[in-house]
């Protein structure tokens, strides 16, 4: 199974879009990300929907971060593109009078969305900002 990537994806671009401050096209974000302009377009439409970017259209448009980045959360992002890879509880109906499968399933959605909370939470914590100062200091 090939992994979600369009959630660090996007996270790279933001950051990229507001160090630039400046427009930049779909065709150079696309490039950026090694992948085609209309794939681009799609990926950041929910980001506009939900306010964290701007677009504008012609031959000069493009698109732009709507807010500083330290007003931006990683979970603003991770909900406008739909919670992408977010695990969510795994269990099974095989057997529903089955008392072992039936704990084995409510342990598995306690665990499970515990784990996800936490995840959400730490997203919550972080704001693209975070981000941007960890990579002007990364001395890797």
């Amino acid at each position: 199974m090939t992994p979600d990537l369009r959630f660090p994806r996007v996270l790279h671009a933001l950051i990229h879009l507001s160090l630039r401050d400046r427009v930049m096209s779909s065709a150079e974000i696309a490039q950026m990300l090694t992948t085609h302009p209309v794939v681009v377009r799609r990926l950041l439409a929910g980001l506009r929907d939900a306010g964290l970017l701007e677009a504008t259209k012609g031959r000069a448009g493009g698109w732009r971060v709507a807010r500083p980045l330290d007003e931006i959360t990683m979970g603003d992002v991770f909900r406008a593109l739909g919670r992408p890879g977010l695990v969510e509880p795994r269990v099974t109906g095989d057997h529903p009078g089955c008392p072992v499968e039936g704990a084995v399933n409510r342990t598995l959605i306690e665990v499970e969305t515990e784990a996800s909370d936490l995840l959400l939470a730490r997203y919550e914590a972080t704001s693209l900002g975070d981000i941007a100062r960890a990579a002007m200091t990364d001395d890797r």
